[in-house]
């Protein structure tokens, strides 16, 4: 029987272990692994997680029994000291020898960590290993009981360097990142797209440094602080050093192997070194002179490894590797596939940026505009699957590729249907999973959720940005076999919105807790977190204070956040109606805080400009004069828009403002899966263009006409007659069950629009549940809007009324102050915010 010998346990060393064992032919061999560290293999692509759960196992790529079952022998905690190519033998640290007949090389990378001054003091870390996590934890718990404001900074803005800012934030230390180059992820986007992204980590906590190179580690002993230049310093109690990586190739230098001038062991295309009986897979290899920092390219290497160590001779690496990735960073996403940085001599570049939301996009095409070439995306990153599908699958791009990212007029996707790409398209990259494969797998009966798809193929099991295609085609193909699909909200809930609403609902449940840990699994993401706490305030009528950090950000600080990270404030104004009074009272706030006003197209009045700390004591003036929030920052109702109406106008049938402000009132706080705005018109002229509101009432002959599903935005609809003729008592006794309706059945971030559309049987069948009762439950959803209108709790007063959750209107734990990094430039005798360079 013949010996392998694996030198290094990380996830390509188990990723070969894994293929070989699933060979037939693999009985014939002994496998022997080594690995360093005191565990078996552990996914550290998603390292950062150990910071929420501190869970090793949880990370394991398989526990010790799958070794011990598929008769490997796994050695951990044991260095592999020397290798004796002459006699095919490896020595350990414990002066252990063992003899091989095939050596595979996984020894993986190191941090690289630059030779500055000081480095080697007390308080820096480097970001690798959960060793290296549990000291970091041990020293961050140590500072925050020493110095409750302590500071950490991590060197490197790279891919990792940015997931141990979030570390760091987590720590509950305040986050520095401090990066060489003038842009962060340097080798993924280009400096558009890395200006956004520095925007967007900084909304969150952040501190970005660029440009910064460090000359010395201050502190005496231990760290106090870092040294760019004369008087430019950072104090700082922690350095987290994310530089980079280099290639462990210590052994093989010894013994005597061909290696690269900057390091790593030179392979060929069948991942062979200068010794036949000597393979290099992973971080390890040199191979077309380049290191490929990511898992994809590693697991195809351990792929050609064990096809031609079992004789499968044709099986070689491609001579071009695909370096795509896609990720999270700190709840931001983060992609780029094929070319993100192409010469303008090969094609054409087309950007969509906004930075008021965070988004960029780019896409580069050919010449002749027919071929894709790579991109960037970043703060969007859904259509990533489908734009790297059809990159690499040279598939064909709409006539004017700018389709590509930019919202569709009709709401349908540029890129067409999942099913329409081929079978051979490569869905996951890191294990190297087709359509096909997919498909085969459901339409034999092997699987026959996401779940088994997963488990069977391994798909989405590497990096996991395919997951949301493979589910898409998981989804596809189970109704093509006519099997009812489930749609399960996330990870980490086997439920879809409607059965959650039903649980929360019966078990009487009040936390996020307590829905996770009886109905769920893990600690939760930003896609439940935000849901439960919507349909908790669906059920409740909770507000946004209650558990406020499951919350998204704007409703955390109950205002919106703008591109300088000022708030805009907007108190409700029921109807938009107002009198002189308030009118003053506005003006006077709006001129105390120095605020820029606007009168938006909705009926009210927008203050912009303020600071964190500035909005309890707005909201306290505002309240003092009568008003109260008006849910600009919620999925919520926002407005009820009217026009004069009968009152003043010589053309109205009814009094649409009165009417108006009645419905406001009545549906003020409740929270649905999207925004939610009113329009009352007092004739069939529309001055409240209430036919493009999610409900709008038109005056007629005989009473209202109701119109239901009207939306702006990106994908404008026009509403559509739910009833007509109908007085005012049939109009609040319909619109709560059309409301109710949807609150409970749409799914998240779901507009009326769309939701409607997707009902099965459209507007009759609407008409038959509102207007007929088809379903029975007409008063059950009357008497669950009426107990949502009598608890409605106005979120500002509640807010400064307690204490505890002023705490979190602060931009400093130890201070009051406000940020005074802010720059305003004037604007038409007001000010905004300095534009972005």
């Amino acid at each position: 029987m013949k010996k392998i010998i694996v030198v290094g346990n990380g996830m390509v060393g188990y990723k070969f272990c894994e293929k070989f064992v699933a060979q037939d032919t693999s009985k014939d061999f002994e496998i022997t692994v080594f690995g360093e560290e005191p565990r078996p293999a552990y996914d550290r692509v998603h390292l950062s997680e150990y910071f929420e759960n501190q869970n090793a196992e949880a990370l394991e790529m398989a526990p010790r029994s799958w070794y011990k079952a598929n008769g490997i022998e796994l050695i951990t905690s044991e260095r592999v000291s020397d290798i004796n190519r002459a006699s095919k033998t490896i020595k350990t640290a414990k002066d252990r020898e063992f003899s091989y007949d095939y050596l595979i090389m996984a020894t993986g990378s190191s941090p690289f960590v630059p030779p500055i001054k000081g480095v080697e003091k007390e308080g820096v870390f480097v970001y690798r290993t959960i060793e290296d996590l549990e000291g970091m934890l041990a020293y961050a718990a140590k500072l925050n009981k020493e110095k409750p404001n302590a500071r950490a900074a991590v060197l490197g803005g790279g891919l990792l360097g940015l997931e141990a800012g979030k570390a760091v934030l987590d720590m509950g230390l305040e986050p520095h990142i401090v990066e060489f180059a003038p842009k962060l992820m340097p080798r993924q986007l280009d400096s558009r797209s890395s200006q956004v992204l520095k925007l967007k980590l900084e909304s969150i906590g952040l501190n970005i440094h660029l440009s910064k190179a460090t000359n010395q580690i201050l502190g005496d002993g231990k760290i106090t602080g870092m040294e760019f230049g004369e008087d430019d310093r950072l104090d700082v109690d922690m350095l987290i050093v994310s530089a980079g990586i280099r290639p462990r190739d210590e052994l093989a230098k010894a013994c005597g192997l061909e290696v690269g001038v900057r390091g790593g062991i030179v392979v060929d295309n069948t991942m062979k070194t200068s010794d036949k009986n000597i393979y290099a897979i992973g971080e390890i290899a040199l191979y077309n002179h380049m290191i490929y920092g990511l898992v994809a390219p590693g697991y195809d290497m351990a792929e050609v490894a064990v096809k031609q160590i079992l004789g499968e001779t044709n099986v070689v690496m491609p001579a071009d590797i695909d370096m795509s990735t896609k990720l999270k960073l700190i709840g931001v996403d983060v992609a780029s596939f094929g070319e993100p940085f192409m010469p303008a001599d090969k094609g054409h570049s087309i950007i969509f940026e906004n930075k008021t939301q965070y988004l960029y996009k780019r896409i580069n095409v050919s010449h002749d505009g027919k071929k894709l070439l790579g991109g960037i995306l970043v703060g969007d990153a859904s259509d990533y699957s489908m734009l790297h599908q059809i990159y690499l699958n040279g598939m064909k791009i709409p006539e004017d590729p700018a389709q590509l990212i930019l919202p569709a007029a009709d709401g349908n996707a540029a890129f067409g249907d999942v099913m329409d790409l081929p079978d051979e398209a490569q869905v996951c990259s890191c294990e190297s999973v087709t359509k096909g494969q997919i498909c085969e797998a459901i339409e034999s009966g092997e699987a026959n959720d996401l779940a088994s798809v997963v488990s069977c193929t391994k798909a989405g099991t590497g990096c996991g940005g395919c997951k949301p295609m493979v589910k898409d085609l998981t989804d596809a193909t189970l109704k093509s076999l006519g099997i009812e699909v489930k749609d399960s909200i996330c990870e980490h809930f086997d439920l879809n919105r409607q059965e959650l609403y039903d649980i929360i609902q019966v078990k009487g449940y009040r936390t996020f807790n307590e829905v996770i840990d009886n109905h769920g699994k893990g600690c939760g993401c930003e896609l439940c977190k935000p849901l439960i706490a919507s349909l908790m305030a669906t059920i409740h009528a909770d507000t946004a204070n209650k558990e406020y950090a499951i919350q998204d950000s704007n409703d955390r600080f109950l205002a919106n956040i703008q591109r300088n990270g000022t708030y805009s404030v907007v108190p409700r104004v029921p109807g938009g109606e107002i009198t002189p009074d308030k009118l003053i009272a506005l003006g006077e706030i709006a001129k105390k805080y120095d605020l820029y006003t606007k009168i938006t197209g909705g009926v009210r009045v927008d203050l912009f400009g303020a600071t964190l700390n500035q909005l309890p004591l707005i909201w306290k003036d505002l309240i003092s004069h009568g008003f109260e929030s008006g849910h600009a920052y919620g999925k919520s109702l926002r407005t009820v828009k009217t026009c004069v109406g009968s009152t003043w106008c010589r053309y109205g049938m009814d009094e649409s403002v009165s009417f108006g402000i009645e419905l406001e009132n009545r549906y003020r706080g409740i929270r649905a899966p999207h925004k939610i705005k009113g329009g009352v018109s007092g004739c069939i002229r529309e001055c409240a263009e209430a036919r493009g509101k999610d409900f709008g009432l038109i005056a007629v002959e005989g009473g209202w006409n109701l119109y239901v599903g009207g939306n702006g935005g990106a994908t404008p609809r026009h509403a559509e007659l739910l009833a007509e003729q109908i007085d005012n008592e049939t109009v609040i006794k319909y619109l709560d069950r059309y409301l109710m309706f949807y609150m409970r059945t749409a799914k998240p971030l779901q507009r009326t629009a769309a939701w409607q559309e997707r009902l099965e049987g459209g507007m009759e069948y609407l008409k038959e549940v509102i207007i007929d009762d088809k379903l029975g439950i007409a008063t059950d959803l009357e008497k669950e809007m009426q107990t949502l209108v009598n608890r409605f709790e106005c979120e500002w007063t509640q807010a400064i009324n307690n204490p505890e959750m002023m705490k979190r209107f602060s931009h400093f734990v130890n201070s009051k102050e406000e940020d005074d990094n802010l720059v305003f430039v004037p604007i038409r005798e007001q000010k905004m915010p300095e534009p972005w360079n």
